[in-house]
C-alpha cells in the first residue's frame, strides 16, 4: 500500500508542479505556456522531489521535530533541488539532445543547468512544502481507505506509462526532423558556397550576397518543416531552450548543434500556425 500511496503522491505533486510552471511561464511570457515534455499536465521532476523530501523527513524523525531549525530545512531543500535539477537536465539532454531550461545568462550558474538564484527559490519553496503541504497531505492519508490508493495507483500508472511512451515516440521524431533540417540546410548552403567560390574573383560580391540571403532560406526551410510536426511536437518545441547534437565520441557538441537562427525560425513558424 505504501508504494501505491507514494505513486499517487508523485502524480499529485507533479500536477501541482505543472500548474505552477505553466502559471509562472504564462505570466513571464505574457501568453499561455504549457510546460513539461509529457502530453499530460504533469512535471515529474516536481513530483519526484517532493516525494523524496517526504521520505527523507519521515525516515529521520529529528528533521520533522519542531526544534529542527528552518534554515536546516532550507539547506536540505536547496541542495536537493539543485542536484535534482542538474541531473534531470543532464539526463534529458543525453536522451533527447535538448534543453528545456537554460540558466547561462543568470549569474552563478553551473553549465546553464542550475544557478544560485533559482536554487534559493526552490529552497524557500521547499520550506513551505515541508511545513505545510506535506503535513496536509498526510492528514488526508489518515482518512483515506487504502484500497482507494491501490485503484488510483493502477489507473495513474497506466496513464503515465502510455503518456511516456507516446511522448518518447513524439520527441524522437521531433529530434529527427530538427537534425534533418539542420543537415539539409548545411548541405545546400555548402553547395551554393562552393559553386560561387569556384568562380573568378569578380564574383566575390555574389558570395557576400549569398551569405546575406541565408536568413531568408532559414525561414523558407523552417516553414517546410513546421508543416510536418504534430500538435504535441509543436508544443514541446516551443518549450525547448536549445538543441545539442551527439558526437561520435558520445559527448554533446554545442558548436555543431542546430543553428539557433534556424530553430528560432522554426519556432516562429510554429507560433504562426498555432494562431490560425
Amino acid at each position: 500500500m505504501i508504494i501505491s500511496q507514494y505513486f499517487v503522491e508523485f502524480i499529485f505533486y507533479s500536477f501541482l508542479g505543472w500548474v505552477w510552471e505553466s502559471i509562472y511561464c504564462t505570466i513571464k511570457e505574457k501568453k499561455w505556456a504549457d510546460r513539461g515534455f509529457l502530453f499530460g499536465p504533469i512535471c515529474p521532476i516536481y513530483g519526484s522531489c517532493v516525494v523524496a523530501t517526504s521520505i527523507v523527513f519521515s525516515l529521520f524523525s529529528f528533521l520533522s521535530s519542531p526544534d529542527f531549525p528552518i534554515w536546516g530545512v532550507f539547506i536540505i531543500c536547496y541542495i536537493g533541488s539543485a542536484v535534482a535539477e542538474y541531473l534531470t537536465s543532464w539526463v534529458l539532454e543525453k536522451r533527447f539532445h535538448a534543453r528545456w531550461w537554460d540558466y547561462s545568462t543568470i549569474p552563478l550558474n553551473i553549465n546553464g543547468r542550475i544557478c544560485v538564484p533559482v536554487s534559493i527559490a526552490f529552497g524557500l519553496a521547499g520550506v513551505a512544502i515541508v511545513k505545510y503541504l506535506i503535513p496536509a497531505v498526510e492528514n488526508v492519508h489518515s482518512q483515506m481507505n487504502p484500497v482507494v490508493y491501490e485503484i488510483l495507483a493502477i489507473v495513474f500508472a497506466a496513464m503515465f506509462g502510455a503518456d511516456y511512451a507516446l511522448t518518447e515516440a513524439s520527441l524522437s521524431a521531433l529530434l529527427k526532423n530538427v537534425e534533418q533540417m539542420h543537415e539539409e540546410f548545411n548541405m545546400k548552403a555548402q553547395q551554393r558556397y562552393e559553386r560561387v567560390a569556384a568562380a573568378p574573383k569578380i564574383l566575390e560580391q555574389k558570395i557576400l550576397e549569398e551569405k546575406e540571403n541565408m536568413e531568408s532560406r532559414h525561414v523558407q526551410l523552417a516553414k517546410a518543416y513546421a508543416e510536418r510536426l504534430s500538435l504535441n511536437q509543436k508544443r514541446v518545441l516551443l518549450g525547448i531552450q536549445k538543441f545539442t547534437l551527439k558526437t561520435s565520441g558520445g559527448e554533446e557538441d554545442l558548436q555543431q548543434a542546430p543553428d539557433a537562427r534556424m530553430t528560432n525560425a522554426l519556432k516562429d513558424r510554429v507560433r504562426e500556425l498555432r494562431k490560425k
